[in-house]
């Protein structure tokens, strides 16, 4: 139980077949209660009541800063403090650079990078007082190699921001014993790739990887569950990376 009685809000995560939803079950296993954030119509709170009793699902907006700070808010009230928080909404859009429109460039950076840094502020007082607390943000290779396979350079561009993000918040808070840190996956098969992969175009990208096989949701899910416990004390503004090889640097 490398989480027991810890609290975890994660953002994004109402899906079942995403990376989101993965962590919080997985965090859960290892007996934390767990905050489910999402739009309302992705259904917040049954994502959470599938999860099993004592976890708790919220509608929240990770752009807009008033409904990221009600969102911890109501975490802590519920649980009395938030112990992790892992910022994982995000959008993508595939599109190339003389394609991008002000209105995409905003849209796409205002979920990934806005959003994770709205809901790091919501978190972190909270974390303070605690004088304890892991921050996990969800980059992307992407932010790495200089585009993916689906998402856009606005996409990178965000991506990378949340690494350049993250190492700040690692350097401000660690005095204050709060540890930041990243992840990037590799291409995983959640629904964010649904039909715009064929299974020969997979099958191909699979050779490419070392492992020979593309992510899955809970690769991702194990990386946060141990950039959240006790097992990662001395790491901090670290990027972990899962992609299976993909990216050998």
């Amino acid at each position: 139980m490398l989480l027991k009685d810890k609290v975890a809000v994660i953002t994004g995560a109402a899906g079942i077949n995403g990376l989101g939803f993965a962590a919080a079950r997985l965090m859960a296993s290892h007996g934390a209660r767990v905050v489910i954030l999402d739009l309302a119509q992705a259904e917040p709170a049954a994502a959470a009541a599938r999860i099993g009793d004592g976890h708790l699902g919220l509608v929240a907006n990770v752009t807009d800063k008033a409904s990221c700070d009600a969102a911890a808010a109501a975490a802590i009230q519920q649980f009395g403090r938030i112990d992790i928080l892992v910022n994982n909404a995000g959008i993508t859009q595939a599109a190339k650079t003389l394609e991008i429109s002000g209105a995409d460039y905003d849209r796409i950076l205002d979920v990934s990078l806005r959003g994770t840094m709205y809901m790091s502020q919501a978190v972190l007082p909270t974390m303070q007082q605690q004088r304890n607390g892991s921050i996990i943000c969800i980059s992307s290779v992407s932010a790495q190699r200089g585009g993916g396979i689906l998402g856009g350079p606005h996409y990178s561009a965000a991506k990378a921001g949340v690494l350049g993000l993250a190492r700040a918040m690692a350097r401000e808070f660690g005095p204050d014993g709060i540890r930041v840190n990243s992840i990037a996956p590799g291409l995983i098969g959640t629904d964010i790739i649904k039909g715009k992969l064929t299974e020969e175009k997979k099958a191909d990208i699979a050779e490419t990887i070392p492992l020979a096989r593309l992510g899955r949701a809970d690769d991702i899910g194990g990386a946060c569950v141990f950039l959240a416990s006790d097992l990662s004390l001395y790491c901090t503004g670290i990027t972990l990376d899962v992609n299976g090889g993909m990216l050998i640097h």
